[in-house]
């Protein structure tokens, strides 16, 4: 009965990690690792505290809302914006080009600059985490 339970527990577990894990931000996980050789792994802490940072009068959350569960709305054209965490909205991080062109746009606009793969990875790995 335990050799059972724990193969179930490590079945369980495994199929757990796997659901979490994301080709996308496996990508940005190699970049930063290239960026910076003292990588180790993303934090969902750091990519909140990323989402939620002003740069001027932006910020991810202006537009995104401070749930990444919620209907956003551009700041500037009104536009509504599907919410970003794929437990919400699974097409999220699905397309890899998609996610890089919102990145590309959205990081020079709120920050005037790209986003690294690390800032890239933390920001996913925040919004992944939200339930």
């Amino acid at each position: 009965m335990t050799k059972r339970f724990g193969l179930s527990l490590a079945l369980a577990l495994s199929l757990s990690l796997g659901a979490l894990a994301n080709p996308v931000q496996d990508g940005y996980r190699a970049a930063a690792k290239q960026e910076n050789a003292a990588f180790k792994d993303f934090s969902a802490a750091a990519g909140q505290k990323f989402y939620n940072a002003k740069v001027g009068e932006l910020a991810c959350a202006s537009c995104h809302t401070d749930s990444p569960k919620a209907v956003g709305k551009h700041a500037k054209t009104g536009k509504e914006i599907q919410p970003l965490a794929p437990s919400v909205n699974p097409k999220r991080f699905s397309d890899a080009a998609n996610v890089e062109k919102w990145f590309k746009r959205n990081c020079n606009d709120v920050l005037t600059r790209a986003c690294t793969a690390q800032e890239k990875g933390d920001f996913m790995a925040y919004v992944m985490s939200v339930q």
